[in-house]
């Protein structure tokens, strides 16, 4: 009884501590602005200072931000796809192949995915002016597949190791090629591994801000946690905080949605391997 009273407690806690700032929020982008600038206390807003959907109509009326959500999602979805397809095949090439320097390449894609990643960007700056990808959608993909793809090799790589040799031989014994067997049964047998390293690059794309900032300068390519910082309103000294706070929220729904759609993927992916026998 003490252990469930002490499981509820603990659980209790840490969904405060977690969703105390989603309710924040949420709450700052339901407020008017003049309630804002004079301090309304509390967390849900008051008859007078609620503003209802208008923070989020005039968020979503801003050509800046829909342009900034278009640049995040079509960023995101290439850097995703283009880093799960070569992992996977790298992946799998380190978990089946017996070649010199394996463990190497291993030790480096960890050593890329751990490099800061504020050390790149003043080098990235001054490169991508002059090949000229500076403000372009190659020049984001990129740096975020050098972070990614490295990640991603080592998630798969370990679920390419736990399916068994036998299942792809079986596969060539019936007639498939080698290539038929990696696409019919190896990946469909990894594909919680698959999920976990598309939604770590997926996030990772999505929520960058260092890379967004600094090799971008106009709304050509700024992702959307870039472009908020240059929601200035009217007034430039006064920003308007309970816009921002609809468009922070906004630009959250699409991770909401992923996660809750691919939950049991990823949960299957992170906890795959962890308990034995």
């Amino acid at each position: 009884m003490k252990q469930r009273v002490g499981l509820v407690v603990g659980v209790g806690l840490i969904l405060v501590w977690c969703l105390l700032p989603v309710v924040w929020i949420v709450s700052l982008s339901l407020k008017d602005a003049v309630a804002v600038t004079n301090g309304s206390p509390g967390f849900f807003p008051a008859d007078g200072a609620f503003a209802g959907f208008d923070n989020y109509r005039d968020a979503w009326g801003n050509d800046q931000f829909r342009r900034a959500i278009i640049n995040s999602l079509g960023i995101s979805l290439i850097s995703t796809t283009l880093s799960v397809i070569l992992a996977t095949l790298a992946a799998y090439a380190i978990a089946r192949l017996e070649f010199r320097g394996k463990k190497l390449v291993l030790t480096t894609a960890l050593a890329i995915a751990m490099f800061p990643v504020v050390a790149l960007v003043s080098p990235l700056f001054d490169m991508w002016r002059a090949v000229g990808l500076y403000d372009t959608w190659p020049g984001l993909i990129i740096p975020y597949m050098s972070f990614t793809l490295p990640l991603a090799i080592w998630t798969l790589a370990a679920f390419f190791r736990e399916i068994p040799w036998e299942l792809e031989q079986a596969a060539q014994v019936d007639g498939a090629t080698s290539w038929q067997a990696f696409r019919k049964v190896i990946v469909p047998l990894a594909a919680p591994g698959v999920f976990t390293a598309a939604i770590l690059t997926f996030f990772f794309a999505w929520n960058d801000f260092v890379f967004g900032i600094t090799l971008t300068s106009t709304e050509a390519a700024r992702p959307i946690p870039a472009s908020l910082s240059f929601f200035v309103g009217a007034d430039p000294f006064n920003r308007p905080a309970s816009l921002l706070a609809a468009g922070a929220v906004i630009a959250t729904i699409p991770i909401v949605i992923i996660v809750l759609i691919f939950q049991r993927k990823i949960v299957a992916g992170l906890t795959s391997g962890a308990v034995k026998g």
